[in-house]
């Protein structure tokens, strides 16, 4: 089941906060990077996020989560993160399909490590185009998809 996420209640953010630590964790190993942005959002910065969370629910136990930012001309996608005990269930699938479902958006933009060949074969599975590689200042390589419909 996929509900939007209430992130300014604090048992709320403090699940989100869980589920993005425990999926970044992950992905920082997986890309062999030493200073990784999102492993420092706190609970605190979930509280105060303007952006829209939807969970992906299983028995009751949020294992997966879609951020989007909406912005005058597209739908951003802010992270898509798994529980890695729920890792290559379609989790993120589904919520990627929900998503583009649900929008009104017609393009649909995500970033994410270059590395990160997971999150890659899934944007391009769904169609997505690469449009920009670039390095971060934290010594991370990034690439954005774009997906237009």
């Amino acid at each position: 089941m996929i509900i939007q996420i209430d992130n300014q209640d604090i048992y709320n953010a403090k699940e989100i906060h869980y589920v993005f630590q425990a999926s970044y964790k992950i992905e920082a190993n997986l890309i062999n990077a030493i200073d990784f942005p999102p492993l420092k959002r706190s609970v605190e910065d979930f509280l105060v996020c303007n952006n829209l969370f939807y969970g992906y629910y299983c028995e009751d136990e949020l294992v997966g989560i879609i951020e989007i930012k909406n912005t005058n001309t597209s739908l951003h996608i802010q992270s898509l993160v798994v529980r890695p005990d729920y890792f290559r269930k379609s989790i993120a699938s589904n919520l990627l399909t929900f998503t583009i479902k649900n929008s009104n958006y017609k393009i649909f933009t995500v970033e994410t490590a270059v590395d990160n060949l997971p999150a890659i074969n899934l944007y391009q599975k769904f169609l997505f185009d690469e449009v920009k590689k670039w390095n971060t200042n934290h010594g991370i390589s990034k690439v954005k998809f774009v997906l237009k419909i």
